[in-house]
């Protein structure tokens, strides 16, 4: 079977990963995210720069851990989009390099669909259809996947504004967390009281969108509440409070999305998916609606090579023809299939 190198590089963190077969042979992965902290989020050319640094030890790693060499590669498989338009810029033209040195096929995948390929590696192959919930920094959406890569995704709903991900970024700097907001957020919360505060839950009022998320109106609220506070924030009942209310959206919709469209199966991604309070919700409400729910481990739920690899995986087993080498990257690409401009046969 065709052995897949492949290589993330959507924002701060340097992936790759080394995937035949379904099955997950090493990977690697290097965070810029320290020289990030000070500014409270990413810099897109510091992040290019560590990323250019990164890329090749990373490379060099998986390959190590996974025992191959470079020559035993059969396909390139890399994010082209979305991302960090320099840092997307930097991974694709080194899988360029690697595709065009090797002789070997390659394949630009969309960011979205590696979350979503991620836990093949762990769980096998996923149901003929399900629903998932891809939750992260950038993006909350909730999906009708089919074949993942043969079939177009139904985009059942998007975030109009703010996503989680970016929701817990801007809640720790209120709360004088550090950044990145996720695991700060996580940590206060087991000190606090989920129902100390009663924070909005966005867009599940009758008249609004079923599967939309906005999470813009709920980052304002926990400020307010903030500034009208008399004496020290009670940090950690804000937090889990803060955190109840996006478990609760989340899980919600996920499961009415399920119900819904008649599936029994869903599919949760996205680093959004590591907060523990969001996993243990939805797994309740999932097994009282009689779903079954999917969930990578923590260390798979962001950004890494395994889950590009793994689509790439997807893509040479289906039959997929691969990219020119001229393909572009697209920092704003919708989501349409693992490929990043739609599935397409030979």
């Amino acid at each position: 079977m065709p052995l897949v190198l492949g290589i993330e590089t959507s924002c701060d963190d340097t992936g790759a990963g080394l995937v035949r077969d379904g099955v997950l042979l090493g990977d690697a992965l290097a965070s810029s995210m320290d020289e990030h902290a000070r500014f409270g989020g990413v810099v897109p050319e510091i992040a290019a720069r560590a990323h250019l640094q990164a890329l090749r030890p990373m490379v060099e790693h998986a390959l190590d851990r996974a025992g191959v060499a470079l020559c035993d590669v059969d396909a390139v498989a890399v994010t082209a989009g979305p991302g960090l338009a320099t840092a997307v810029q930097i991974g694709l033209a080194a899988g360029k390099a690697y595709a065009l040195a090797l002789g070997v096929p390659l394949y630009g995948v969309h960011h979205l669909a590696g979350h979503a390929a991620v836990d093949t590696l762990e769980h096998g192959p996923l149901p003929p259809s399900c629903v998932a919930l891809v939750v992260s920094g950038g993006h909350t959406s909730l999906l009708l996947l089919g074949d993942l890569a043969r079939d177009p995704i139904t985009h059942l709903g998007d975030t109009v504004d703010d996503a989680a991900g970016e929701a817990f970024d801007k809640v720790v700097r209120l709360l004088g967390l550090p950044y990145p907001g996720g695991p700060a957020i996580d940590r206060a919360a087991r000190d606090g009281d989920p129902v100390a505060i009663r924070f909005p839950r966005p867009l599940t009022g009758p008249g609004d969108a079923r599967y939309g998320f906005s999470f813009s109106g709920l980052k304002t609220a926990v400020a307010r509440w903030v500034e009208r506070h008399d004496g020290p924030v009670p940090v950690p009942d804000v937090a889990a409070s803060f955190q109840e209310a996006v478990a609760d959206t989340l899980s919600r919709k996920a499961v009415a999305a399920c119900r819904d469209h008649s599936v029994d199966t869903l599919l949760m991604v996205g680093g959004v998916a590591a907060n523990s309070r969001v996993r243990a919700l939805t797994a309740q409400r999932c097994a009282a609606a009689g779903i079954t729910l999917r969930v990578p481990g923590p260390r798979l739920c962001t950004d890494n090579g395994a889950m590009i690899a793994a689509a790439g995986d997807l893509l040479v087993r289906a039959g997929v023809a691969p990219d020119r080498l001229d393909l572009a990257a697209d920092p704003s690409a919708v989501l349409r299939g693992a490929l990043l401009h739609g599935p397409r046969g030979r």
